[in-house]
């Protein structure tokens, strides 16, 4: 089965049951994207056939799309343009969303059992507990944890992008938010700790509002829009143009090694893109080892240290048209692992961030929603716009529905969090499908 040594590594956690809530004001107005196949220089016929070979384990103790072909953004006409912008401001932009995503639910049924939201339990269930866990308050603390996480959504009005004419990325820059969703939560994670929620009715904290400037949407912040797609240049990344999740990782990676002009690097922990034969180009068999991680470390400190933070990427191709039905099981348990940041995908052409399951349910953060270009100012009183990068819709579909080229992220705070085995293997079954 797909990841199985990967899931049988999953140790016990106890679930969160702190309580609180927070409203944030945010309303979705989805865009238009047309479905098409997912990315990829991926041939879909191949499967991975292992993963996370050798002694490398991202199991820690809890202490706290692109389209195979590029699609441009039609500009051919005033006309055309016009209509687009008609399709952009206007309601039917929901059901133009749900002819690529499906029709996105937000109901929540404790019959349907716990929710797990990036390795944290949320106890919600109507069934008898038992032992210290808190059941009372599962609901309001999912809710307050689910709209914790930052949204970056398509933007409109920011600078244009290097010389061309494009000031938003509508219609086509979703595979790019995902990813910087996800990039965010490790941020997230690494500076303030998995406990973290948004304060209600207190000064914000300065590490928050440093990790919104980050992604800004301008050549200075270093994880723009526009930064993203110059490092990503050698992957394919072009304004207008969809993109996959192998080539998101690897420039991702390429980012990464970029120094500030203080000679700093962008990121505060090192990027391990785990692929498999031809550089992850056709498939193949993704291999971490111990010793790869350990040189990713060294490399990023300069031979400073032995072991940094570190950012996992798995960019997987896991069927043809659809997930293959043998490894949801699996893919839903990554979402039990204490330093799970998730899965970039969704369907064809609609990327999306997934951060949370409910059984057969893939609760995601939807980049969608076409919102003004924002300034976030060091000012940790509430600073204009910071709301703009929260949602409390809890958006889901059905997990066996995603696309199945996707990337799953991990964040590994120490190495003795590590837990290694010799004989640690987990493998993907080659499937003829």
């Amino acid at each position: 089965m797909v990841l199985k040594g990967l899931c049988e590594r999953i140790v016990s956690s106890k679930c969160s049951s702190k309580s609180s809530t927070e409203t944030v004001d945010n309303t979705q107005v989805p865009v238009y994207s047309k479905a098409g196949s997912s990315d990829c220089k991926f041939p879909k016929a191949s499967l991975w056939s292992s993963i996370f070979t050798s002694g490398f384990s991202v199991v820690e103790t809890y202490s706290e799309s692109s389209a195979s072909e590029k699609k441009a953004v039609p500009s051919r006409s005033s006309g055309w343009a016009a209509a687009v912008r008609k399709v952009v401001t206007g309601g039917s932009m929901r059901r133009f969303q749900e002819r690529v995503l499906g029709s996105s639910r937000t109901d929540i049924s404790s019959s349907d059992g716990d929710i797990w939201l990036l390795g944290v339990c949320h106890k919600i269930s109507q069934q008898e507990s038992t032992g210290d866990v808190d059941t009372s308050n599962g609901l309001a603390s999912f809710e307050q944890d689910f709209s914790s996480k930052i949204l970056v959504t398509y933007r409109k009005g920011f600078d244009a992008i290097g010389d061309t004419k494009y000031t938003s990325d509508v219609n086509w820059g979703c595979m790019l938010r995902s990813s910087q969703m996800l990039v965010a939560q490790a941020l997230l994670f690494h500076k303030l700790g998995r406990s973290w929620r948004k304060p209600i009715d207190k000064p914000l904290d300065k590490e928050y509002i440093d990790v919104l400037q980050l992604f800004g949407d301008s050549e200075a912040s270093a994880f723009s829009i526009h930064n993203l797609l110059q490092a990503g240049k050698g992957y394919g990344l072009a304004v207008g143009s969809w993109v996959g999740p192998y080539a998101m990782c690897r420039t991702w990676e390429v980012l990464a090694r970029k120094k500030n002009d203080l000679g700093e690097p962008p990121l505060p922990m090192a990027i391990y893109v785990v692929s498999g034969d031809e550089d992850g180009e056709r498939g193949g068999a993704p291999v971490v080892c111990i010793e790869d991680a350990s040189k990713r470390c060294s490399e990023f400190s300069s031979g400073l240290a032995a072991w940094t933070p570190l950012l996992l990427l798995v960019p997987l191709v896991l069927g043809l048209d659809k997930v293959n039905p043998r490894y949801i099981p699996l893919l839903r348990s990554t979402f039990k692992f204490p330093q799970s940041l998730g899965i970039m995908g969704g369907k064809p052409g609609a990327s999306t961030y997934i951060i949370g399951v409910q059984n057969e349910k893939a609760f995601y953060l939807d980049p969608h929603d076409v919102q003004q270009v924002v300034n976030i100012s060091g000012d940790t009183q509430e600073p204009t716009g910071t709301s703009s990068y929260h949602c409390n819709v809890m958006r889901h579909i059905p997990l066996d529905s995603i696309d199945p080229s996707l990337a799953i992220g991990f964040y590994c705070r120490d190495k003795g969090l590590l837990v290694t085995l010799a004989n640690f293997k987990c493998s993907i079954l080659t499937a003829n499908i």
